[in-house]
Order: C-alpha cells, then structure tokens, then sequence
C-alpha cells in the first residue's frame, strides 16, 4: 500500500505542484501587491507580538531574560501552532472543497492532502524565513542548534496529516465532524503552553497539559529558539509513535473509502 501511495504521488507530482501554485497565485491574484503580502502579513504579526508583549506588557517566562525574551517564545510556539492549525483546518475539509474535482477528474484522491501541506508547509517557510531574520537582527540566533528544528517539523507534520486525514474522511460522511474540529481547536490552542510556560502551572494542571501531544513540539521550538538548546526528546519520541500509527490509520481508513466519498460528494 505505501509502495503504491508513493508512486501515485510521484508519478502525479506535476499535477500536485501545478495546484500548489496555482492556490499560491490565486490567493493574491487580485491584490495590488500580490505575493508581497506574504511577507508583509507575517511581518505584520512578528511586529505587533514584539511591540506589545515585548514592550507594553514586558512579559517574563522562567529562565528567559532581555527585552524580546517572551516575543520569542511566543512566536517559537505561534509558528509550532499556525503550521499544525492549517493542516488540520484544510485538511478536515480537503475532499468536501475538492468535491466538482474529485468527480471530473481521474487522479489518486491522495494527491489532495499532499497538496494541502506542502501550501501549508510554503507557508510556513515564509514565515519562518522572517522569523529567522528577525532573530538575526535581534542577535538571537541560536546557532547551530536550530537544526534541531528539522527532525521536530517532520515529527509535526506527520501528526498533523494524521489527524487532518482522519477528520477529512470522517467530515464527508459526518459533517459535524468539521464543527467539531474547529471547536477543539480553540480548546487545544489554550490547552498547549504557547502564551504561557507549563511551569508556572500547578502539579496537577501540568500533567494534564503534558499529555496534550502539541506541548511537546511546542515547548520543542522553544527550547531552540528561546533557550537555544536542543529539544527534550523523551517527550517527543512518544509524539512521534503516536503520528505514525496515526497516519498509518489515516491511510487505511482513505483506502477503505474513498470509493465512497465519492457518491457522498
């Protein structure tokens, strides 16, 4: 099955790519500035995250000192959410907004949610690109240790495609399956330590939040970029055995119905 999933992928890539890039021109098509808001839009965020925390609000986290400490620590775990919340958003919904497609065309329906994290995934690259700039400017650049970065993206991406496939065949027989998403996803926000530190929560209310998957790469980020150390990888193994059964599920689960989407769009 995963030979043949490969291939499709592969022998389809030209396909792939062109959706890439033709959501990537289609988002900005009408716009004066047009791919520049890219840059401008997480610029944007990157500006008002260092002005008020940073300045207004002078915001501290344990073991973090100096002016833009907190700004970035909270944009480490802003990053960490925003790449894993687009996933899971348009992954929900991925065969419902592709329903004319699926039935006009002849492609393996796998093509779809490989479109929608590599979009997600540009993306990301934007905006981590400028996030790093904003580091270098700052002279907090963690050095080498921002490789560390690499294992915990692929850690995260596998578990976003897992849980975005899973609730993307579930939302097309059961729609109130993508409300539902959409609901968790405030709570899961909240329930990962992003705006705050676990550590200056109870005992009780830190092992409640160290069972939420995204505290592990969350926190993962901010080691790397708020400390510049590497990441506590004992808490991140575990997420990353829970993504692969997860997207093995997911593949199984599209197998088994995806023929039957097809009559539910």
């Amino acid at each position: 099955m995963r030979l043949n999933l490969t291939r499709s992928l592969w022998q389809y890539r030209g396909f792939i790519l062109g959706n890439v890039r033709r959501e990537f021109e289609a988002r900005y098509r009408n716009s004066l500035l047009g791919a520049a808001w890219t840059v401008l839009q997480p610029l944007a965020m990157i500006t008002v995250y260092t002005v008020v925390f940073s300045e207004l609000m002078r915001a501290r986290v344990a073991g973090l000192s100096g002016p833009y400490a907190y700004s970035i620590y909270l944009c480490s775990g802003l990053l960490t959410w925003g790449l894993f919340g687009e996933i899971l958003q348009r992954g929900q919904t991925v065969f419902l907004d592709h329903g004319n497609m699926i039935k006009k065309l002849s492609f393996p329906r796998i093509c779809l949610p490989a479109i929608t994290v590599l979009n997600a995934l540009v993306n990301f690259g934007i905006t981590f690109s400028i996030f790093l700039v904003f580091l270098l400017l700052l002279h907090s650049f963690p050095g080498w240790v921002v490789l560390w970065a690499i294992p915990l993206l692929i850690v995260q991406v596998a578990f976003a495609i897992g849980v975005g496939m899973i609730a993307g065949v579930l939302n097309v027989f059961f729609r109130d399956v993508g409300q539902f998403v959409n609901i968790l996803l405030q709570f899961w926000f909240w329930f990962t330590p992003i705006v705050y530190s676990a550590a200056t929560l109870s005992p009780t209310a830190r092992t409640i939040i160290q069972l939420n998957p995204m505290t592990p790469l969350a926190e993962g980020y901010q080691a790397i970029f708020a400390y510049g150390r590497a990441p506590a990888w004992h808490g991140i193994w575990p997420v990353a055995i829970l993504a692969a059964v997860l997207c093995v599920f997911a593949l199984l689960l599209f197998r088994r119905r995806s023929a039957e989407m097809v009559d539910e769009l």
